[in-house]
């Protein structure tokens, strides 16, 4: 673990590798320590980043009023501390909806997106008596210690029994979560409904599921998602849960590998894409869509040719056009 000031605050990650950046972004009662068989799994080929978030692990804790959107801004400081600026995000259950509120608030850093048992935010994705249960349970355990309480969620974590040393990790990391941390990722994710921000995603983006995840369901959560995410990819790994990077490590970075080597030159047609000025979307095809950095606020979105030419500014090393 690693450790670095971003504006007054530690935050601690691991980091291993290099080559294009690959941030992993961990659920909750979890920390960066979850993705240790992708960090030695994939670090022959990815510079692969995973942070504890604030209140998490090593980072201090964060304010206790937090929205999704101040976390993004918390990876985006992040990634811009370690001297990175795009990477491949990665996040699992919590994690994933964080990687589409980095996506709507910073797309400039996205190259594609891989979301892991995740959900549009805990409003966006489930049924409100199930939102507000989870969010009662939180606050109640907040008060005990975590040993207490954590035998209860390892059932809803994995489908069969997992490999050695799994376990005993997420109750290692369980233990030591701590509600500094916890209540307020779990709050603001209760609140969140990032539905508007699929159609949005103009980036390779694989879904990647458990078979049997009972905490995020392939037949609700993730066919949602692919329904509104243009052109993304869904992969049910079988008799997986929701812990699918540490029940079924290999087979999770097979297909991590495998989508990003194919990302790197994929061409997104984006259906339901539109101008970020005027709001039109395409007719027909084969009508491209630039990035191009806004004059007003300096951040990257996708324009038609008519907005770019009367309100923003060509930046050096432009990205290639992504078809809607």
């Amino acid at each position: 673990m690693k450790l670095v000031d971003v504006g007054g605050r530690t935050m601690a990650y691991h980091r291993a590798g290099a080559g294009p950046a690959l941030v992993f972004l961990h659920g909750g009662w979890s920390d960066g320590r979850a993705w240790g068989p992708q960090l030695a799994g994939l670090s022959d080929g990815f510079d692969v980043i995973a942070w504890d978030a604030p209140g998490c692990g090593g980072s201090d804790d964060p304010p206790r009023e937090m929205t999704m959107a101040d976390y993004a801004d918390a990876v985006a400081a992040l990634v811009a501390e370690l001297g990175v600026e795009a990477a491949h995000l990665c996040g699992i259950s919590w994690g994933g909806g964080l990687a589409l509120a980095v996506w709507q608030h910073h797309p400039e850093l996205v190259r594609s997106l891989i979301l892991v048992g995740a959900y549009a935010g805990w409003k966006g994705s489930l049924p409100p008596e199930e939102v507000e249960a989870r969010v009662r349970r939180l606050l109640a355990e907040a008060e005990r210690p975590p040993a207490e309480w954590m035998d209860a969620y390892l059932p809803t974590f994995f489908a069969g029994a997992p490999p050695a040393g799994s376990l005993e990790l997420v109750r290692s990391m369980m233990l030591d979560s701590r509600p500094g941390g916890l209540v307020p990722m779990l709050t603001a994710f209760a609140d969140a409904d990032l539905n508007a921000v699929l159609p949005t995603i103009a980036v390779p983006t694989l879904l990647l599921w458990g078979e049997h995840d009972d905490r995020s369901p392939v037949g609700t959560v993730a066919q949602a998602l692919r329904s509104a995410i243009p052109a993304a990819e869904l992969v049910v790994l079988p008799g997986v849960g929701h812990e699918v990077n540490l029940e079924a490590p290999e087979a999770f970075t097979t297909e991590v590998r495998r989508f990003l080597q194919a990302a790197g030159a994929t061409l997104i047609r984006v259906s339901r894409a539109t101008c970020a000025l005027c709001g039109q979307q395409a007719a027909s095809e084969d009508v491209p869509l630039t990035w191009m950095t806004s004059v007003e606020d300096g951040r990257k979105r996708l324009y038609c040719d008519r907005c770019a030419r009367e309100n923003v500014r060509s930046i050096e090393g432009k990205l290639d056009p992504v078809y809607w």
